[in-house]
């Protein structure tokens, strides 16, 4: 099983602040006097009360749960995941940030597909990393990260870390539940798996049973960003064993989720209802969405997301559609990489389902 940086062997380093909540769940008491966490605690916030209201102030004033114990309650009881087996911070984002810096040392290489989700490889050449990237899997109706080139990579280059996002972005697709584990068994022992799965409510699956699996070797990362609407606040969750934890809580930021974040995640978490409502509503958007693109010809791709994905003849195509539509006001994705020029990425929200809102691309679509 792959091992961590010898920098984080031994007892330390160890978070020197860690907090009044988890100070007193170790107590087991409450601490009402705070007097020692130098925050501004007397301060009256008039501003933030006229414009928000006493419900938001009440939030504000002091550093929140560095185990952000509420939102991992909630998720273990809705998903059934262990409450040791999950960490709380800020965004999927974040938590890429952070397992690199756990798990990877500069100069070690790290695996990727090449135009997938560029935050990856943008904070692993930050961190130091040698980033190798691998083409995608591309054929009819196919654009998916190739796991076999991706093995194959890491076992050539002996990289310390492949990434993986499943369902994909920008592309949707989604690798099946065995494909995936044979990818973790195919990689060299000391590599780790990190295991983007920011659209993993999106899936048709996504309450089964592997989605709760705590898996050796892989750091799982989800987010509250795209089914929750958190995006603004910045909430996301890793699933790994509780050693792989405590070796990330090591070199994490303290207090990188704000009270505020964290109260508003918990508060959205207690109402399922509306989650899976909207969930739902995606989907049947993006399905919407999919048809109506297809019967205007277009290449669309399989998704297994919050988005649709479609492939233009060419780039130049894809770039020309891309602009005109950003000198509209209207503003869809197109990967920087040059790898996936020819895609362009539309979320499916209502707003892309307005008759007449894509009226340039339909009408590059029918020209083509």
């Amino acid at each position: 099983m792959p091992t961590f940086p010898k920098r984080l062997a031994g007892d330390g380093p160890h978070n020197p602040f860690p907090g009044v909540r988890v100070l007193e769940r170790r107590l087991g008491r409450e601490i009402p006097h705070q007097l020692g966490s130098n925050e501004g605690l007397d301060m009256p916030h008039r501003a933030l009360r006229e414009r928000f209201g006493d419900a938001m102030a009440a939030h504000v004033y002091s550093y929140g749960d560095a185990e952000a114990l509420g939102i991992r309650r909630r998720l273990a009881a809705q998903q059934g995941i262990p409450l040791d087996a999950m960490l709380v911070d800020a965004g999927a984002d974040s938590l890429i940030a952070l397992a690199l810096r756990a798990v990877t040392d500069r100069d070690e290489t790290v695996v990727s597909t090449t135009g997938t989700y560029p935050t990856f490889a943008y904070f692993a050449r930050g961190h130091g990393c040698r980033v190798v990237e691998v083409p995608y899997a591309e054929g009819p109706g196919r654009l998916a990260p190739d796991l076999e080139a991706l093995a194959e990579s890491a076992r050539e280059q002996g990289a310390r870390l492949v990434y993986l996002a499943n369902p994909d972005n920008p592309g949707g697709h989604l690798h099946d539940d065995d494909d995936v584990l044979a990818l973790r068994e195919a990689l060299p022992d000391d590599c780790w798996l990190l295991l983007d799965e920011a659209y993993h409510d999106f899936r048709e699956d996504a309450e089964g049973e592997f989605g709760r699996r705590v898996l050796p070797g892989v750091i799982r990362l989800r987010t509250l960003s795209k089914a929750h609407g958190l995006a603004g606040l910045r909430v996301g969750y890793a699933i790994a064993p509780p050693p792989t934890l405590e070796m990330m809580m090591k070199v994490r930021i303290h207090y990188a989720v704000s009270t505020l974040s964290q109260v508003a995640a918990e508060t959205v978490l207690d109402a399922p209802e509306e989650v899976a409502a909207h969930v739902a509503a995606v989907r049947q958007r993006r399905e919407r969405l999919a048809a109506h693109l297809r019967n205007l010809g277009a290449d669309v791709l399989p998704s297994a997301t919050n988005f649709v994905g479609l492939r233009l003849a060419s780039a130049e195509l894809a770039c020309r559609v891309h602009q005109a539509l950003l000198d509209e006001g209207k503003l869809v994705a197109r990967p920087a990489d040059p790898a996936l020029g020819h895609v362009l990425r539309i979320t499916a929200v209502e707003d892309a389902l307005v008759p007449g809102r894509l009226a340039t691309l339909e009408a590059a679509l029918k020209t083509r």
